[in-house]
């Protein structure tokens, strides 16, 4: 992982409202338009509160900037060390088995953002992978 990545442990709801302010710093460091902004700390927010809610403050949140040769973006991975997710299409949909909150995070987190990714093994935890890319100005070449 990149040196100035920023990782933080979530154990509790106070490490939620800061990795949320330190996703959206970066974002607007990153040059995201306010909409996108704010995208993406309420993915991070549904990622750190699913952190604090289902795996009980067991796990952490790391975000990056991303950089190809012609865009930049930001990276939001949540890993916990929780139950796991028995059924991840289930959870994806919507569909909340848990009976901890309302079962829109993870779906909503996926919406939000322009790449997601979620592998979970029951008894050892989740890992979600969240991308959002920097979008590129119109430009009158080519297109």
């Amino acid at each position: 992982m990149n040196p100035s990545a920023i990782e933080m442990q979530v154990s509790n709801g106070i490490q939620v409202l800061i990795a949320v302010e330190k996703a959206k710093e970066l974002a607007e460091k990153l040059g995201f338009s306010e909409v996108d902004q704010v995208k993406i700390a309420i993915a991070t927010s549904e990622l750190a509160r699913n952190i604090l809610l289902h795996a009980g403050g067991k796990g952490k949140i790391i975000i990056n900037s991303l950089k190809d040769p012609d865009r930049v973006g930001i990276i939001v991975v949540a890993e916990d060390k929780g139950p796991g997710i028995a059924n991840v299409e289930k959870a994806l949909q919507g569909i909340n088995d848990s009976k901890k909150g309302l079962g829109v995070g993870l779906s909503g987190a996926k919406r939000l953002m322009d790449e997601f990714n979620i592998e979970s093994k029951v008894g050892k935890g989740t890992t979600v992978i969240a991308k959002k890319w920097k979008k590129q100005p119109l430009t009158s070449e080519g297109g």
